[in-house]
């Protein structure tokens, strides 16, 4: 007998036991040549309504509304009043805050002065705290002020702001009236984010462009309103009313500056408050909700108008630059100076004149816009739509131009919270101004999607499902939570010379043409087969620009399905819980829009379609076989697929003979891994990849860009249900609900799984660090090393701890037997319960490249919940050469 031990190596899988394959497998391909899908689904053009035809404005110049609301909007007149309108559906308005007294503006018919109130945010925490923030030019006895004041509402009317309720965070004196600032918005990291002109006049005539230790001019500003530990007091000015009314966040860039531009500056008279400088006229800017990516629209001087992309220390250059264009004679740019250029910039032509910052839209009724930056401009009433990859720009075309009569002018832009839907202000001398919506108009170009079920050419008989050739059945081993509905999958690679490109761990890829049909039925009496409904079946098409998914709702039919609005819809249904009581249940038709966001590119498109998905037995017809064996001997694949006990496997959270983290794991695979890789699209620093190890996945006592008030709060914390926002982003209803679509009802196993992940196994949960530290501690110890072996046993800490034994103690630890039988050799050892354990084989004892996993029945991936005994027989034994050991790893 031979011991021998493996550090950790990337792997994770549950038990899957494999059909023989053979040369001629249950699956044969055949083309398909019914499906009459377009490649790409027809485009509209744009325009524009009315949103509250019933109201109009006095020179509305922000719209805004609350978190997680979604049936009141908020809309800010220079003059000094905020208006609300509430039940969206059918909109009315009221006053909810004047401070009419207090502001400084031209009047009630000037569309064209930048004094007033300019601008509305409320705190991340306003359901409970009330608070929301507002910027305005005030009319003191002497000269002109910008003031930025924390307000709060009504104890007894939520409609009503308390108007006596001011806080002054800011008091600036502002010598001209122009440029004054100013826009406000909480970023994704909970701070007030808080635009600032450069006190106006023209060319930056007030000397504060290249300043970071002087007034609250030409910047960006970043502050923390709640005072959270570790925070710094801001640096005193005259303009700060109280240092005690915020902090600087400790991570702003020039806290602690001793230099800028070339030249030296005190740290204690610089600006900490500052995110980013370098700005003239920064008149409006926001955060895309989904990424976080902050955009800036950047008004210009004479020539210019451009956006930026705002990130930490980012200097704009005015008025060096105007955009792109240096303004300054270079002799006067320090050598030094570091540039941020524009995302894109235009010229003043064809009556463009300035630029309006807009937003990202992400609302679900206009997929066409979704992701998109609309902005527009404000003379020539022009409206983009922008869109880049981190890298290059790749739209930036406009959409539409509002021509309304009147001569109306684009002020500013919003979001109605009902639907997402991308709004802005029409700006009209007098008090006649109207808030606006995108829409479609009606021109449409390409060709029509089937209007019915029928039409897509999936089935041959809608009444038994029966599908064409060419299109295959299939099943996955944990599926998308979808309110228990019932699920039934096809796939379709018409053109048999195109194949899916096979990887082990990572996503498939697809070939143009490919095309998901997934079914969905609902027990209507829960346990009772006879009582399904059939709600709907959605197709995905795969073509060169990613995938596109439509559905079609069945109603009371079992012969035909049609097409459902691009917006989606909502449908109620009695359910019986086969205990006589019963309830409404909402079952939600997706909008297009919402398709795409789960099949993103970072998922693969083809949710489900991976080799921890597939790698499952399914009945063809002719008995249980693998799904992956029979898409490879079928040719579905651009490789001939092999190893297949090695494969992984997702395993369900019912499987009570796996361990809770790996059921966890594999629940965060299915649900949340199309977004949350620890990077991309998911504003969120947890992986949920299966492949990712979990101590490297930021799960456990994971940060959090949004700790939702409680500093406490972390994405999963040992025995800390409370704390755990996983747990919780799972289990609440509403805006914080997650996943954040496709469902009304809550996943009960899911929730269950992860709770009792949290309070019964992660309590001991150790990284190695952690063992290092129990075990030696300190982590820095040469005999704490992953590769020393203080006991010399011949196992180094690292295997120590992955099989739970004693790194002081040479007669503890873990072995693996060999034995033979009939010519056959017998490895045993013992599966420590929640670690993988994969038997390797080399000829060459010395070449540490020759190892390689055995493909044997009993070798699959698996985290079991107790310790076991694994017994593994290899009929390929050569009692002369042939070497064993084991890996060993964490889910």
């Amino acid at each position: 007998m031979k011991r021998w031990q493996r550090w950790l190596l990337a792997g994770i899988s549950t038990l899957n036991l494999f059909g023989q394959a053979h040369a001629a497998g249950p699956l044969q391909r055949v083309p398909n040549t019914t499906l009459s899908m377009p490649a790409n689904p027809p485009s509209i053009g744009y325009s524009t309504t009315n949103a509250f035809p019933n109201n109009t404005f006095t020179n509305p110049v922000c719209i805004a509304s609350p978190p997680g609301e979604t049936n009141r909007l908020f809309i800010v007149e220079k003059k000094g009043v905020i208006a609300v309108i509430t039940n969206l559906a059918s909109p009315s308005r009221t006053t909810f805050l004047n401070i009419a007294n207090k502001v400084l503006y031209l009047g009630d018919t000037s569309v064209f002065d930048e004094q007033g109130l300019l601008c509305l945010t409320f705190h991340p925490g306003y359901a409970t705290n009330g608070y929301f923030y507002v910027w305005y030019t005030s009319n003191p006895a002497a000269n002109r002020h910008d003031i930025l004041a924390r307000y709060r509402v009504s104890s007894t009317d939520p409609n009503v702001a308390d108007n006596n309720s001011e806080v002054r965070l800011i008091d600036q004196e502002d010598r001209d009236d122009n440029h004054n600032g100013a826009d406000l918005h909480f970023g994704p990291d909970g701070y007030l984010y808080v635009s600032l002109g450069d006190e106006g006049g023209g060319y930056g005539s007030w000397g504060n462009c290249q300043l970071i230790n002087s007034n609250f001019f030409a910047a960006i500003l970043r502050i923390d309103v709640d005072n959270r530990p570790g925070n710094l007091p801001p640096n005193p000015h005259p303009s700060i009313p109280s240092l005690s009314n915020y902090s600087i966040p400790l991570d702003n860039p020039y806290i602690g500056a001793t230099s800028f531009n070339g030249s030296l500056v005190n740290p204690l008279s610089v600006r900490t408050e500052f995110w980013a400088v370098g700005m003239r006229n920064p008149w409006r800017f926001c955060f895309d909700p989904v990424t976080g990516t902050m955009y800036l629209g950047h008004t210009g001087q004479d020539t210019i108008e451009w956006i930026n992309i705002v990130t930490k220390g980012a200097n704009f250059g005015w008025n060096y630059y105007e955009g792109s264009k240096q303004w300054t004679n270079s002799s006067q740019i320090p050598t030094n100076f570091v540039w941020t250029p524009p995302l894109v910039e235009y010229g003043h032509t064809n009556g463009r004149r300035c630029v309006i910052g807009g937003v990202v839209s992400r609302g679900f009724r206009i997929s066409q816009l979704y992701g998109a930056y609309i902005y527009g401009d404000y003379s020539s009433s022009e409206i983009w739509a922008l869109r880049h990859d981190g890298t290059n720009v790749t739209q930036n075309s406009v959409i539409l131009t509002d021509n309304t009569a009147g001569n109306a002018v684009i002020g500013t832009f919003g979001v109605d919270p009902s639907n997402g839907d991308v709004l802005y202000a029409a700006l009209k001398q007098g008090n006649n101004s109207q808030i606006k919506r995108i829409i479609y108009n009606t021109s449409t170009n390409g060709a029509p999607l089937p209007a019915t079920l029928a039409a897509t050419g999936v089935f041959t008989n809608l009444a038994s499902l029966s599908v064409a050739k060419g299109i295959v059945p299939y099943d996955i081993n944990v599926p998308f939570w979808s309110d228990n509905a019932i699920k039934t999958r096809w796939f379709s690679i018409p053109n048999t010379n195109l194949t899916i490109g096979f990887n082990r761990s990572g996503n498939w890829s697809f070939p143009t043409g490919t095309v998901w049909v997934k079914h969905f039925e609902l027990e209507l009496t829960n346990g009772v087969p006879a009582s399904r409904q059939r709600l709907e079946t959605r197709l995905l098409v795969k073509n060169t620009n990613g995938v596109y998914g439509i559905t079609y709702r069945w109603g009371n039919s079992v012969t035909n399905a049609t097409l459902v609005a691009e917006a989606g819809l909502d449908e109620s249904f009695l359910i019986n819980d086969g205990l006589g009581n019963v309830r409404t249940q909402v079952w939600h038709y997706p909008s297009r829009t919402e398709c795409l966001l789960c099949h993103t590119a970072t998922g693969g498109y083809g949710l489900g379609f991976t080799t921890a998905q597939l790698n499952h037995d399914f009945d063809y017809g002719t008995g249980p076989t693998n799904e992956i064996a029979a898409l490879s001997l079928a040719g579905y694949f651009n490789t001939n697929v092999t190893g297949l006990h090695l494969l992984p496997a997702l395993a369900l959270a019912t499987n009570e003979s796996v361990s809770l983290e790996y059921r966890v794991r594999s629940y965060l695979a299915a649900n949340c891994s199309q977004c949350h890789q620890g990077s991309g699209a998911a504003r969120a620093l947890w992986n949920a990849v299966i492949t990712t190890p979990t101590a490297m996945a930021g799960i456990v006592n994971g940060p959090l860009l949004n700790n939702n008030g409680d500093t406490n709060n972390v994405v999963v914390k040992p025995a800390a249900l409370a704390n755990s926002m996983m747990l919780t982003r799972i289990s609440t209803p509403g805006s914080l609900r997650m996943p954040p679509i496709g469902s009304n009802l809550l996943d009960t196993n899911a929730i269950n799984l992860l709770s009792a992940w949290i309070t019964n196994a992660l309590p001991s949960y150790q990284t190695f660090a952690d063992w290092q530290l129990a075990a030696f501690g300190s982590t820095n110890d040469p005999s704490a090393a992953a590769t020393a072996d203080p006991d010399s046993d011949g196992a180094n800490n690292y295997l120590e701890y992955l099989t739970g034994t004693d790194p002081f103690q040479a007669t503890n630890f873990w072995a693996i037997g060999i034995q033979t039988t009939n010519n056959a050799a017998q490895i045993s050892f013992q599966q420590i319960a929640n670690r993988g354990f994969e038997l390797q084989a080399t000829t060459t004892l010395f070449d540490s490249n020759s190892w390689s996993a055995l493909d044997l029945p009993g070798n699959e991936p698996f985290f079991a919940i107790t310790n076991r005994n694994a017994l593994i027989t290899d009929p390929a034994w050569n009692d002369t050469n042939k070497f064993y050991r084991v890996r060993v790893y964490t889910p």
